[in-house]
């Protein structure tokens, strides 16, 4: 619900109360004695559906950007008038679509100041660089709650869809250098950490199970920046909270930047390289949905004349997004494949290593596939079986039966080691 109040400029006076009264709005008129070019003061209770059509109407009959229009929310409204009008209008409109008034409000309110946003950025890079280093999902988590990046991703959305290009180009400069900040402040602390042992000697950051997740991304991390990015105007439009929402589109931003800075201070561009094609395409995607979200839900501009270009615009960038995805997906797709056939690879050795080992009589305690130390696209190199044997038992040609299938099945030279380990079978 929404109290709204309106000033009524001299001689609109009948037209602007006929058009409350015409769609059964209880309302209350207030003298303005300021000597201006406005007689009084309209305040009246909306359904939060029915605040954009009401001030369509209002503005067609008078109502003009000169003058003040205020909404603010109103926790409860006891009139049966007001039930009838929000039964009504909950049954023409969105009942969880807020006015265009309010969204771009909402959607300014969200970018921060400039000297805020920078702070709480830097902060938040660094502690995900920290987090990403110890291994810490906690610490990773803590510092998406404090980043401030879903402000900049809707203000663009929005600016685009009602043709404000302040808002706009606002959005983008913030998003482009909170990405920046991020990737820049995480590498030099990461430089730093490094430089003065700060953490135990890391040949290969990948062996971090948390970065090692960042640096290889596949179609699913498409999914979660596209639904992030739907979570995120949903609420926006729909006048709910955003804090929750801003933090899973941090999951999608700030630690993949973190991981950037991190695979430059090891010097390691390819664990650079696959987390900034995460970054890229989160970023596109979260932008791209919130862009079709918005103009599915029928937002543009208030004026008519402005509406064609909105649309034009809307339409272009969605079209660059889209294109610029496809690109980066090929990265994810070949990921995407490379997951899939080692897998398969592994399975196929386990398989048939075991089947081997059975045949001869041996049991089969543990067998390991060892990856080229490559962040992404790694292939087997070693295959470590252990296999318990009878007590006296030998099996001389067990090692070169299974190299022979590693090699085959991985089509490559594949080193393997078969460890004998004396079982006792009697009980």
């Amino acid at each position: 619900m929404r109290l709204v109040q309106v000033t009524i400029p001299a001689g609109k006076r009948d037209a602007i109360l006929g058009a409350l009264d015409d769609e059964g709005i209880d309302y209350v008129v207030n003298d303005e004695t300021s000597g201006r070019e406005y007689t009084g003061i309209a305040y009246f209770p909306l359904p939060s559906a029915a605040v954009e059509p009401v001030l369509e109407q209002l503005r067609a009959v008078g109502i003009d950007e000169d003058g003040y229009t205020v909404i603010v929310d109103a926790n409860t409204v006891i009139s049966r008038q007001f039930d009838e009008l929000q039964e009504r209008y909950d049954e023409e409109e969105d009942e969880d679509r807020i006015a265009r008034e309010e969204l771009t409000a909402r959607a300014s309110d969200m970018a921060p100041a400039f000297s805020t946003y920078v702070v709480m950025t830097v902060v938040s890079a660094l502690i995900a660089t920290a987090g990403l280093l110890l291994d810490s999902p906690a610490v990773v988590v803590g510092s998406m709650v404090i980043a401030p990046l879903i402000g900049p991703a809707m203000a663009t959305s929005v600016g685009t869809v009602m043709d404000d290009q302040e808002m706009f180009r606002r959005g983008v400069k913030l998003q482009l250098l909170g990405l920046v900040l991020a990737v820049v402040s995480a590498g030099l602390f990461a430089f730093l950490v490094r430089s003065v042992h700060l953490i135990p000697p890391l040949a290969d950051v990948t062996s971090i199970p948390e970065i090692r997740e960042r640096v290889a991304p596949d179609f699913l991390s498409l999914v979660v920046a596209l639904g992030a990015g739907v979570a995120g105007v949903v609420s926006l439009s729909s006048g709910v909270s955003t804090a929750l929402v801003g933090v899973m589109i941090a999951v999608a931003l700030i630690p993949p930047a973190a991981t950037v800075g991190i695979g430059m201070a090891w010097g390691q561009p390819l664990v650079s390289l696959g987390s900034a094609v995460l970054l890229a395409v989160n970023v596109l995607s979260i932008n791209l949905a919130a862009l079709v979200v918005l103009w599915y839900k029928g937002y543009q501009p208030s004026q008519w004349f402005r509406t064609d270009e909105a649309k034009s615009a809307t339409a272009s960038r969605i079209g660059v997004l889209v294109v610029a995805i496809l690109v980066l997906s090929a990265f994810l797709g070949g990921v995407t494949l490379d997951t899939f056939e080692r897998a398969n690879t592994e399975e196929q050795i386990r398989a048939e290593a075991g089947g081997i080992v059975a045949e001869a009589g041996a049991t089969m305690l543990e067998i390991e596939v060892q990856q080229t130390n490559t962040a992404v696209f790694q292939q087997p190199t070693r295959v470590v079986v252990t296999v318990g044997v009878p007590p006296g038992e030998t099996f001389p040609t067990l090692a070169d039966d299974i190299d022979a299938v590693a090699d085959r099945i991985a089509d490559r030279d594949v080193t393997t080691e078969v460890r004998f380990v004396t079982v006792d079978q009697a009980g």
